[in-house]
């Protein structure tokens, strides 16, 4: 296996013990939320409970920090969707920008996206990559490697020497592969190696030239549109071949209501599907297209669907259909983006609007709970792709844990971001929700200062 991507550095170790005290505590792992102490030694997390700088007695090398119950004290959140666009577009993101903009937005696990150039279909372009990581010397990266051998369609890549170096899952995203019979052949490794292959699912052919969900906006702003059956038939397609070789199949960025409910039936079979939603699917619809004059920080693939499958997406987070979010971070140069919509590439940035985002406009609404939202940004990504000491906050272990404070307002500008990335829907948005400190592997990435003055209520 390869190395692990995080790395002892310089950067501030909490020297001897660190204590949070009176934050709100969220582990999914063992569902816990309560107003509680948690305890760091030596960059570990060694305890969690009630007054525990009592128990304590006389620490010379005690760091408090104080909290209050609107800091929730969180397992790192987890993204298993990202495209950091190194290497071949430096212009559009680089590995040590596109994780600065992780750690801003509360991320301390993080996977990166195949299509990039060349395709990261390979050793020497996967130890770039780990390379490149090593340099940023920040949170954890794990590679999810292509399908196919340059995002073709049809060689397959050498699936089980990649996962002997790291890699968690396979994955053409960006392209759909639309071969039948290498899908096939894809899954019946998966089920050997037993790795996920994520799915892009679209039909090319009856998606097109499409720019937008193909509905009454389309039609009334004359574009040309996407239809919902570009998604659906390739996860019934998807399904049906997970159900013949009964290898791991987790479908990415679902955004239509008849693929939610085709999850939920293949769920309910026992079958092994997993899926992930994105927050613009779940906040936005294709009305916004619409209302922004055609603003091509609106244009994503998939695109922005009705509003029905924007509810059905919601509902299928609260059932359990949809088991994690995602955020499919983006990044394009602002001259990408400054063409027609038609024209303009797909895609937005999401890593460091995550959090607000779905903070306000899910938990504040009573659509999901701190734990519930949590949950589908750490534990659940973290489980289905299996990776190491991500979404718990579990004893003995390295922290890996991000403070958010949950009521702290603040607009979005992405002027501000620290990703190179420009194109963000939520732009001018009041959003409420941002992270205030983060560890990862015990080193303090964001918020070092924090340990030297205490959090204001």
């Amino acid at each position: 296996m390869m190395p692990s991507l995080a790395f002892s550095t310089d950067d501030v170790r909490p020297q001897g013990k660190l204590l949070l005290t009176g934050g709100r505590v969220l582990d999914p792992a063992c569902g816990r939320d309560e107003v509680t102490d948690v305890l760091i030694d030596d960059g570990k997390l060694e305890a969690i409970g009630s007054n525990l700088k009592a128990q304590l007695g006389h620490a010379p090398t005690l760091t408090e920090v104080a909290l209050t119950p609107n800091h929730w004290i969180t397992p790192g959140l987890v993204d298993v969707h990202v495209h950091l666009r190194d290497p071949g577009y430096p212009d559009k993101e680089t590995i040590a920008t596109g994780l600065a903009a992780a750690v801003a937005g509360g991320f301390t696990h993080i996977c990166a996206m195949p299509n990039t150039h060349p395709t990261t279909d390979n050793l020497p372009t996967a130890h770039y990559v780990q390379e490149q990581v090593r340099r940023a010397n920040s949170i954890e990266v794990f590679l999810i490697p292509a399908i196919t051998k340059g995002l073709e369609g049809k060689e397959l890549t050498e699936m089980a020497l990649l996962k002997a170096n790291g890699a968690v899952a396979f994955t053409d995203d960006g392209c759909c592969v639309k071969a039948s019979d290498r899908m096939r052949h894809a899954l019946s490794w998966a089920k050997v190696l037993d790795l996920p292959i994520m799915s892009h699912a679209e039909d090319t052919d009856l998606s097109g030239k499409g720019c937008m969900h193909e509905g009454v906006h389309s039609t009334r702003l004359g574009l040309p549109g996407v239809p919902s059956e570009a998604e659906t038939v390739m996860i019934s397609r998807d399904i049906e071949l997970t159900r013949l070789t009964g290898g791991r199949l987790h479908l990415t960025h679902v955004s239509t209501a008849r693929g939610v409910e085709m999850i939920r039936q293949a769920k309910a079979e026992g079958l092994p599907v997993t899926a992930d939603v994105t927050p613009h699917h779940l906040t936005l619809n294709d009305s916004h297209v619409a209302s922004s004059g055609y603003d091509p920080d609106f244009k994503m693939n998939p695109p922005l669907r009705s509003e029905a499958d924007r509810q059905a997406l919601v509902q299928g987070l609260q059932d359990g259909t949809i088991d994690a979010i995602a955020t499919d971070h983006a990044p394009h140069t602002p001259d990408e983006k400054l063409q027609s919509f038609d024209a303009a590439p797909c895609g937005v940035t999401g890593l460091e609007t995550a959090f607000g985002v779905l903070n306000t406009q899910l938990v504040q609404s009573g659509i999901l709970s701190p734990l519930a939202l949590i949950t589908k940004m750490s534990y659940a990504p973290a489980q289905i792709f299996k990776l190491p000491n991500a979404g718990t906050l579990a004893l003995n272990a390295p922290a890996n844990l991000t403070i958010f404070d949950a009521n702290a307002q603040w607009m979005v500008d992405p002027n501000l971001f620290m990703s190179k990335g420009r194109n963000c829907p939520f732009k001018g948005m009041l959003l409420s929700g941002k992270p205030v400190m983060l560890l990862s592997q015990g080193r303090c990435l964001l918020g070092a200062e924090r340990m030297r003055q205490p959090v204001s209520a």
